[in-house]
């Protein structure tokens, strides 16, 4: 995979995986994409909720182009910074870590989460329904 055009969220993610509203708008940025470890954490604990052997996915993900990127130190300082003007948002930790990776790759974050549409903090935000 090149460069990341996009970052997706957790719910981006589960929406494609899912066949859910929005899933062809994330299939079309898939070669492109990427996901921080901590949202791919968060779909993977979901799916294995829902008794899903996500394990083979897991060995999938190289496969769909999608790049799974560590959580690393500056993300989480700016994920901290993220706290205050998201709150009112409701948005997790998880949420702010797929956008501090979108902030720090210059790329939009993806998201199902319509809570997202009127955050203004400078990252693009693309809400797939």
């Amino acid at each position: 995979m090149g460069d990341a055009a996009a970052v997706l969220d957790a719910s981006a993610l589960m929406a494609l995986l899912n066949m859910e509203p929005g899933a062809d708008i994330v299939d079309g940025l898939v070669p492109d994409a990427a996901i921080s470890s901590v949202n791919w954490c968060e779909a993977y604990g979901k799916l294995r909720a829902r008794g899903v052997d996500a394990l083979p996915l897991t060995e999938s993900m190289a496969e769909t182009g999608i790049a799974v990127l560590g959580f690393d130190e500056l993300d989480a300082h700016r994920a901290g910074e993220l706290l205050a003007p998201t709150r009112s948002a409701g948005l997790s930790l998880a949420d702010r870590a797929c956008l501090a990776l979108a902030a720090r790759l210059d790329v939009p974050a993806v998201t199902a989460d319509r809570a997202w549409r009127d955050l203004d903090i400078g990252v693009e935000i693309v809400c797939i329904r």
